[in-house]
């Protein structure tokens, strides 16, 4: 395994393995995953209306990695063959341990994840997050919420990025639209969640 390029250690831990699966090994786990896991497109309520997320997501782990996120309790699906070698691979690269994993299918340009930082209770203190994106690159962002320091990456065909330590509470990242041409892309987002820090 190669060592990771460390693009910040600012407040926080992020590093980055680009093409961390090779071509061949991505494409045929993209397609797999495309037409095999649990998708569905939410809801989110927002200033009272009802507004469909831009993107798809599944939601898989242990059965107590229940994640409560914008309201809406998620408990898991139980674990795919395919997710549950991926989680064991990323443990031994990245050295952390992971209960869950959010998956998010962006299927165009359209399909985006605003400004945010993954800091919910049940994620712990300084959680570590890794970040496998599977399928077309697209624009990711972060950005340092006191210095404005950005970071982007053009995230795609296996690439794995990791925010850990402090990360969470000092950066935040997004994914956002384009009109550029792109083909879709799925990422998926490996966490531990500590039931007992739920509000």
């Amino acid at each position: 395994m190669d060592t990771p390029l460390a693009l910040s250690r600012l407040d926080g831990r992020i590093d980055y393995w680009p093409r961390f699966l090779a071509l061949p090994e991505q494409a045929g786990l993209y397609e797999r995953l495309a037409g095999s896991l649990a998708w569905e497109q939410e809801e989110l309520v927002i200033a009272g209306r009802a507004v469909r997320v831009p993107r798809l997501v599944a939601w898989y782990g242990e059965p107590e990695a229940q994640y409560r996120y914008s309201g809406t309790d998620h408990p898991p699906l139980p674990w795919t063959p395919e997710l549950a070698e991926l989680r064991r691979r990323l443990e031994a690269a990245t050295g952390h341990v992971y209960n869950s994993v959010l998956a998010n299918w962006y299927r165009d340009g359209q399909d985006s994840m605003g400004w945010h930082a993954d800091k919910e209770p049940e994620l712990g203190r300084d959680p570590a997050i890794a970040s496998l994106s599977l399928g077309a690159k697209r624009r990711f962002l972060l950005e340092h919420v006191r210095t404005g320091q950005r970071l982007e990456l053009e995230l795609g065909e296996g690439d794995l990025l990791l925010m850990a330590g402090a990360c969470q509470h000092h950066w935040r990242h997004a994914l956002p639209k384009t009109r550029k041409p792109c083909g879709p892309r799925i990422n998926l987002t490996f966490r531990l969640i500590h039931p007992g820090d739920r509000p």
